[in-house]
């Protein structure tokens, strides 16, 4: 037999034993030439069921979700006045496809509340969707502004709420700005802290240190004779719920006499947006189910369930850095030894900025510290 035909392979270790491995031949799987693809079509199939419960467990979620959240909204829709509704301006069409106008009020109580005595409007504000240009607005009214309210002459615009609830309130904003407001959120500041704890609180960006008085102080009266004030460091931080309503309450800063209440609005927009931001996040949608009904607590509004999910919507869709922060104002004087704002002709030129109608412009140089004018980009 030559070298070529030996039947066997020679190795540095020897002859190797057995049959020598033909190439071009394999061998069949255990169980015959077609189990190849069964393992396959198993795997196919349970992907396919993995694929399938995961899309059941999450309707079941949204289904859950929704229903808790509807149950707050009808409450929420329960409590407002039915004399609101006939001063609102209907809404055309749906609210992630066409401009709506929200008037935001923030009052220290519930609306249903019959013990609790007079209150005023706490927060003036108004909020406007813009889709196609995938922009929010909003629009400061501070409190002291000397206004005409129907049926009292001129007063504060924030005693209208206290004359007349929000129906006085929505009618008193409407003749001021000019404005058609198609919904109406009255926010109860007694909750609204809660609510923020329930999303694990919110991340505000403050642009420079404060020191306010000695509002609301949190210790006994003992230690509060020697408390400072509520104290917040310039830059981004987490608040809960405590410390954002104080934020957005401050109306004096011991660091900064230019602080005054037009400034308290912007922080109101900054809070407001972080809050809103934090409503429309992922982490907030899986706990939809067990806290829908709470994050609403806070709420007296006209807007249904869907409609409140749309303004998410456009608030989600919404670009940060093209935001719109608007504010009127004037000049601060004294009536009847009342500090009030009298409103000024610049006024018109910012209501036409936030409706759209002009670009947006600062303050007026000269203005004062009160000067109403438009900024775009992210709130403090």
């Amino acid at each position: 037999m030559s070298e070529e035909q030996k039947p066997y392979r020679v190795y540095r270790g020897g002859r190797a034993r057995g049959k020598v491995p033909l190439t071009g031949r394999s061998t069949p799987e255990k169980g015959g030439g077609n189990g190849a693809g069964r393992p396959r079509r198993r795997y196919g199939r349970w992907l396919a069921l993995a694929l399938l419960t995961l899309v059941a467990l999450v309707l079941v979620w949204l289904v859950a979700a929704y229903f808790s959240f509807r149950s707050g909204v009808q409450a929420a829709n329960d409590r407002l006045p039915q004399s609101v509704m006939g001063s609102l301006t209907e809404q055309s069409g749906l609210l992630t496809s066409h401009p709506t106008q929200v008037l935001l009020l923030g009052t220290d109580g519930d609306l249903t509340d019959a013990r609790a005595g007079p209150r005023r409007a706490d927060s003036i504000m108004v909020l406007r969707t813009d889709p196609k240009r995938h922009r929010l607005a909003y629009l400061s009214i501070p409190r002291d502004l000397r206004v005409g309210i129907p049926g009292y002459g001129e007063e504060k615009i924030n005693s209208a709420f206290r004359l007349g609830g929000p129906a006085l309130a929505l009618k008193t904003v409407r003749i001021l700005t000019g404005l058609q407001i198609n919904h109406v959120v009255v926010v109860n500041f007694a909750d609204f802290r809660n609510v923020i704890d329930e999303l694990g609180g919110i991340e505000v960006d403050v642009p420079s240190p404060i020191v306010s008085n000695r509002f609301d102080c949190p210790y006994t009266a003992e230690r509060c004779a020697t408390w400072e004030g509520w104290r917040f460091e310039r830059g981004r931080q987490h608040m809960d719920g405590r410390r954002a309503l104080v934020y957005s309450r401050i109306r004096e800063n011991r660091l900064d006499a230019a602080d005054n209440d037009l400034t308290r609005g912007e922080r109101q927009q900054a809070v407001i947006e972080a809050m809103t931001g934090k409503l429309t996040s992922f982490s907030t949608f899986l706990k939809l189910p067990f806290v829908g009904d709470d994050l609403v607590r806070p709420l007296t509004t006209d807007l249904s369930a869907g409609q409140l999910l749309q303004l998410g919507w456009a608030r989600f869709r919404a670009d940060g850095g093209r935001t719109l922060h608007c504010r009127l104002g004037g000049e601060p004087t004294t009536v009847d030894g009342q500090s009030v704002i009298v409103p000024t002709e610049e006024n018109r030129a910012a209501i036409a900025m936030f409706a759209g109608a002009s670009a947006p412009q600062p303050p007026a140089p000269g203005s004062g510290l009160y000067g109403p004018g438009c900024t775009v980009g992210r709130s403090g």
